[in-house]
């Protein structure tokens, strides 16, 4: 998957990380992050420097609500604040051992400065208003995919790393939590290196974009467009030495043959040279260049028919007396702010939920296929050709 790359960044570097899938994206900001240590080489940060990782799908702590998963983030800060109060407490014990108390209350309180912990809830209030997180109360295993990366997002900015490792930042973001992102991103000072395939956020965000290819990584300095102008110079060069290679081969093959009867005595060099040829990796790029979805079954005048749907998860109203037609052939986008619905309609069309009142009614012909955010339908016993 990744073979012989060779990677160092400059502190403050803006990198977007582009390639298919398969390539080994994810693959190698895991290495970078430590997550994954099945590999040769080495990869490691400087010393000192704090790394910060979101992964594709980042967890959260069920057991706690939006705000201890937020803290999360600041748990040095905070539990330096709680050991403080607790050494103040232990110096009215009678046999309190003043020397080292003072000494454990200096780095306390250094973690405390450094951290300006005295105004965590300053930040964690300008955060959550910049981020426009679901209330801290909430409970995160109700939140929707864009509303648990956001707290997800919030927790890994709080915790002020260094380097910024971010696998597919903007999925499952509104429009205006992607702004805020592109905005923030441009004006942090550490390093980023960020997986995407929106190139309006590398556009503006990135400043070297890093091709993976084939196992290669291969740099380019500027953002997603003028990446696109130097790559396109680069696979012309490529094609002719691809073709150079093939006339050498040919040339060498034809020698082979010609000389596989008559002569005891070949060449060792000339066999030699094609050996070498022969084993060379010029693999074709498998790049998907359409996709085909076959046509289903006819369809009738209903296709998907709302009426006068209402949702709601505890006191939080998504919608009501909701109704509309799908009519045939049409092309359908869905728009909202992170946790209006989108996916819960998708859920009660699909028949994984139901509405509170109204009802979702599909045409008799109508076979429905769904991909949902996280692609939890995949059986991981299973090949992808058995899937």
């Amino acid at each position: 998957m990744l073979k012989n790359i060779n990677l160092s960044f400059f502190p403050g570097a803006k990198i977007g990380v582009l390639g298919i899938n398969g390539s080994g994206k994810s693959t190698l900001l895991r290495i970078m992050a430590g997550v994954d240590t099945e590999f040769s080489g080495e990869a490691r940060a400087q010393t000192g420097t704090k790394i910060g990782y979101l992964p594709q799908e980042p967890q959260l702590d069920d057991s706690k609500d939006v705000r201890g998963n937020v803290e999360d983030g600041m748990r040095e800060a905070l539990d330096a604040l709680a050991r403080l109060d607790a050494i103040y407490a232990e110096y009215a014990e009678p046999d309190a051992d003043f020397d080292k108390l003072a000494e454990e209350q200096g780095k306390m309180e250094d973690i405390i400065q450094a951290w300006d912990a005295h105004n965590l809830n300053t930040q964690l209030e300008k955060a959550a208003d910049a981020l426009r997180l679901p209330p801290w109360d909430a409970d995160v295993s109700k939140l929707s995919g864009g509303e648990k990366r956001r707290v997800a997002l919030c927790r890994l900015l709080l915790s002020r790393p260094d380097m910024l490792l971010l696998d597919e930042p903007t999925n499952h973001l509104d429009a205006e939590s992607v702004a805020w992102l592109e905005q923030f991103l441009q004006n942090y000072s550490g390093t980023i290196v960020a997986i995407t395939h929106d190139r309006y956020f590398l556009d503006n965000v990135a400043q070297w974009i890093l091709e993976l290819d084939r196992g290669h990584g291969y740099p380019y300095e500027g953002n997603y467009t003028e990446w696109l102008e130097q790559k396109n110079t680069r696979l012309e060069q490529q094609n002719k030495q691809e073709e150079s290679f093939a006339k050498a081969l040919k040339k060498e093959l034809d020698w082979i043959r010609k000389n596989q009867k008559g002569q005891q005595a070949k060449s060792k060099s000339r066999v030699q040279r094609f050996e070498e040829l022969n084993s060379q990796e010029f693999q074709k790029r498998n790049e998907t260049s359409e996709i085909y979805i076959p046509p289903g079954p006819r369809l009738g005048n209903k296709v998907i028919e709302v009426n006068d749907i209402a949702k709601s998860f505890g006191d939080r109203l998504l919608y009501e007396n909701l109704s509309f037609n799908v009519p045939a052939g049409a092309i359908v986008g869905i728009i909202g702010p992170n946790g209006a619905g989108k996916t819960t309609l998708f859920n009660m069309i699909t028949e994984r939920d139901t509405p509170d009142t109204g009802s979702v009614d599909l045409g008799e012909s109508v076979k429905v296929a769904y991909v949902g955010q996280v692609r939890d339908n995949l059986d991981d016993s299973k090949t992808v050709w058995e899937e």
